[in-house]
């Protein structure tokens, strides 16, 4: 710590520590524990043909609540930000829980994608605003640290919820849990001042509308035909202005972080989104025993992430990138064993813990080469185009998978269909990885 940095915090800030905390934990529970249970509101619902939207939703609204969040931040400061971001996340929730169809189950996640975008960026600017420099990187190491119990927990939580009160009880406890938590957080960013000279949204906020749209779109192939596809169309250029110059086409270099960024989240959550069910309704596991494959990622996520800050060298650190991928691409084809007939479903635990391996390997490097390869000024801007190229990337993945997955009748086939397109992805990453390269020194 700085010899100008205070030595102790105050009350407020204390409390708004704990409450960034909690809610963390809460967006990483409801996210955990939704894919849980998402086999069981599907089959209470009857809504197997918009179980991909109930994911792809929540992520194509989230990218515009991503670029609102900032120009909100600079303007009107963080409180505000945070603010909304919670109303309109906990209003998804209610949505959610009260949906009398599966429709409204995707509508409401897609409200509450809108709201998490916005809270992601909030609590980023406002604890980074709330507390000194000095702290910043251990903040940052809690609200990491506040994603793994959820990832342990929250599947066995989420079937217990299930089994006592039924799966409304996922979203409506979180909702319940909402006010306390922004009572905690709200009050010390309130005192932090908005910036009149801030950046408004304009354009980046129309493409991301854009975008949004347009993901939503292809998830109603089915229903909307060629009109759907040419959404693809209308994303394309979107995406290419939301994202930094050539991250569609991977050019060498920073363009490339962000294309393997996108491909990486594409190909791990469009999978997971499939593995509880696959375990559920195919294997017949229980919700519970689904979601052991959830919680085995979670741990070997959080040891990939351990051993990459270990590889100091930049040889060492481009190898560890490509035994990720690698790694996440052998996970992948372990999972395809049992699905295609060739093994127990257990194969499926150790398929997935060894993709979670893989990724927890290759993540964090990404934001280390985002910010080597960025000018100062950048390094914010780039490290937010991270963020929205796994969302644009994933939603349109789970589309595709969505309607792979209908294709196929929603049949053991269907799930080999959506692998293989997983798998398609995470061999094209392995193949980018050779451009993404920090600057030589």
């Amino acid at each position: 710590m700085s010899a100008t940095a205070p030595t102790t915090l105050d009350s407020g800030q204390r409390a708004a520590i704990l409450g960034a905390l909690a809610l963390v934990s809460m967006l990483a529970f409801e996210a955990v524990a939704v894919a849980a249970a998402m086999p069981a509101i599907a089959a209470a619902l009857d809504g197997l043909s918009q179980y991909a939207l109930a994911f792809g939703g929540t992520l194509a609204l989230s990218v515009l609540g991503m670029v609102w969040a900032g120009p909100v931040c600079d303007r009107q400061g963080p409180y505000r930000a945070s603010l909304y971001g919670l109303l309109v996340f906990g209003a998804g929730l209610v949505v959610a829980g009260l949906a009398p169809g599966m429709h409204w189950v995707s509508a409401g996640r897609a409200v509450q994608g809108l709201g998490v975008g916005m809270l992601g960026v909030a609590l980023y600017v406002g604890m980074g605003r709330l507390l000194p420099a000095s702290l910043h990187p251990r903040l940052f190491a809690w609200m990491a640290a506040a994603w793994v119990l959820p990832g342990l927990l929250g599947p066995w939580l989420a079937a217990r919820l299930v089994e006592l009160w039924g799966w409304r009880a996922v979203f409506l406890g979180v909702a319940a849990l909402l006010p306390p938590t922004a009572l905690l957080l709200l009050p010390a960013l309130r005192r932090l001042p908005a910036l009149p000279e801030g950046a408004r949204a304009g354009a980046p906020l129309l493409w991301a509308g854009l975008a949004a749209g347009a993901a939503l779109a292809l998830h109603g192939a089915e229903q909307l035909g060629a009109l759907a596809w040419l959404a693809l169309l209308a994303l394309a250029p979107a995406a290419a202005r939301l994202l930094p110059a050539g991250s569609l086409g991977a050019r060498p270099g920073l363009p490339a972080v962000i294309a393997l960024r996108g491909l990486m989240a594409a190909s791990f959550f469009c999978t997971e989104a499939f593995v509880p069910l696959y375990l559920n309704r195919v294997a017949g596991w229980s919700l519970s025993e689904g979601g052991l494959a959830l919680s085995a990622a979670a741990v070997s996520w959080s040891l990939g992430s351990a051993l990459q800050a270990r590889l100091r060298h930049e040889a060492a650190r481009r190898r560890g990138l490509q035994a990720g991928l690698a790694l996440l691409l052998a996970g992948q084809l372990l999972l395809a064993w049992p699905m295609l007939g060739g093994g127990a479903p257990h194969w499926v635990l150790a398929g997935w813990a060894l993709a979670g391996l893989g990724i927890g390997l290759a993540w964090p490097m990404l934001s280390v080469l985002t910010l080597a390869l960025s000018a100062p000024a950048e390094q914010g801007r780039n490290s937010s185009a991270l963020q929205l190229a796994d969302a644009l990337a994933t939603t349109v993945a789970l589309a595709l998978a969505g309607a792979l997955f209908a294709g196929g009748q929603a049949g053991p086939q269907a799930y080999g269909a959506v692998l293989a397109w997983t798998l398609g992805l995470a061999l094209l990453g392995l193949l980018v990885t050779g451009r993404a390269a920090a600057p030589a020194r």
